[in-house]
């Protein structure tokens, strides 16, 4: 069946189960409860269909999708007593980044992330998730205090990439960021870095240089968005789908190019119909890889966190 009958054909039962939730008296509920849960379980086969036969620009806006779970989120579900620390003792905080500490089913974590907000004036006051050189700073100075007391490091991208604006340049944009890909190459203490939505540019590597770096099945990962690639190439952002499928960007080809080490899944429909499944899921890849990760030397990490970035050529000889 093509998509776009799929598409009509599951707007159809989806008007359907309304209809009959809305009209269904109290009387009528023994009766017609089969009824509903049959025409349920169809909707979801089709979901689950439609879901194997999205595009990359698809997979695209699934990334972006306002309801997906943000960093915070994942601390609510994942971290226990998590205290959020704030500041770079440079210049001010930024709440594009947040972090802090808390325990992980026991194990003492620092855990970082981009944030975005949940509706506009909350995503003006965080820059829609993209950082200012302060925020990375801000992350720098939990890894290094993370450092300091032998903490693993969780962090969570999900950023179009560092805030464009003057005064993020005249700060030192640039230089915030390479500095953290300097330090977390060196950093003495494990690190896991999760892409759960859009993991763009610089902005998102500054918080990428990890032992371990997985994706979330819908997210995307890449140098630039694919409306910017297309307006350099094309001159005509209109062909985002061409680029976005060119560039390569979602989780399974960039594991099997080894820009990633696995992928985590998400609920069919994606992370953002979902929000306690896909965590458990995170919670699963995160217990076996911090016990994984224990049964290394600092100095093994160290030089396998090394390789694994040299071969990607973010670090060049000298």
């Amino acid at each position: 069946m093509q998509k776009r009958d799929l598409e009509k054909e599951l707007k159809e039962l989806q008007q359907k189960i309304e209809s009959l939730k809305s009209e269904m008296s109290e009387n009528e509920k023994d009766t017609l409860y089969p009824l509903l849960k049959q025409l349920e379980q169809s909707a979801m086969v089709l979901k689950g269909e439609l879901y194997r036969k999205i595009t990359p620009i698809e997979r695209v806006q699934l990334a972006r999708h306002p309801g997906r779970p943000t960093t915070l989120d994942y601390i609510k579900h994942l971290i226990k007593n998590f205290i959020q620390l704030h500041g770079d003792r440079r210049y001010s905080d930024d709440a594009a980044i947040v972090g802090g500490i808390g325990f992980f089913e026991g194990i003492p974590v620092t855990v970082i992330g981009h944030q975005k907000g949940r509706d506009t004036k909350d995503n003006i006051r965080r820059h829609f998730g993209m950082p200012h050189p302060e925020g990375y700073r801000k992350a720098l100075r939990l890894m290094k205090q993370a450092e300091k007391f032998k903490r693993p490091i969780i962090c969570f991208i999900d950023t179009p990439g560092a805030y464009p604006g003057l005064g993020a340049e005249e700060r030192g944009q640039g230089e915030a960021i390479a500095v953290n890909l300097f330090e977390m190459s060196g950093l003495r203490t494990p690190i896991i870095s999760i892409v759960t939505g859009e993991g763009g540019s610089g902005g998102a590597l500054a918080l990428g240089v990890a032992d371990r770096v997985f994706m979330l099945t819908n997210t995307i990962y890449s140098v630039i968005s694919p409306e910017g690639c297309a307006s350099i190439l094309w001159k005509d952002s209109s062909k985002a789908g061409d680029a976005a499928e060119a560039l390569k960007i979602d989780a399974n080809n960039l594991l099997n190019l080894g820009v990633i080490d696995d992928i985590i899944e998400e609920p069919e429909g994606s992370a953002h119909e979902d929000h306690e499944k896909v965590c458990e899921n995170i919670r699963a890849k995160l217990r076996v890889t911090l016990e994984e990760l224990k049964q290394y030397s600092i100095d093994d990490l160290l030089e396998q966190r090394y390789n694994k970035f040299r071969k990607l050529g973010v670090f060049t000889e000298g």
